[in-house]
């Protein structure tokens, strides 16, 4: 059974910072890691994703405030997230395509709550 548990959410004021982690649990090897959020009445979104070779990705919303990163070692994504806004308020997911019995398949996380105050 594989699972992706994030953790790292909260309650935050605008311009603070906050680190998500997602981790994977089970006999797995992470390959693409994503992020992505949803906000009340609003379709999810992708934020970031990093490549199994470290190649990144960022949503115009969020360059030059996130950072992913990821630490093969742990099969552990983060997505550091600083100068935090209200607008960045959002359930976020983290996404992961990961190599289990030699088959590549999709997997989400539970999410993880963000809300920023002004």
């Amino acid at each position: 059974q594989v699972q992706l548990v994030e953790s790292g959410g909260g309650l935050v004021q605008a311009g603070e910072s906050l680190t998500l982690s997602c981790a994977a649990r089970g006999s797995v090897s992470l390959s693409f890691i994503g992020w992505y959020r949803q906000a009340p009445g609003k379709q999810r979104e992708m934020v970031a994703n990093i490549s199994s070779g470290g190649s990144t990705m960022y949503a115009d919303s969020v360059k030059g405030r996130f950072t992913i990163s990821r630490d093969n070692a742990k099969n552990t994504g983060y997505l550091q997230m600083n100068s935090l806004k209200p607008e960045d308020t959002a359930v976020y997911y983290c996404n992961a395509d990961a190599w289990v019995h030699n088959t590549l398949s999709e997997y989400w996380g539970q999410g993880t709550q963000v809300t920023v105050s002004s």
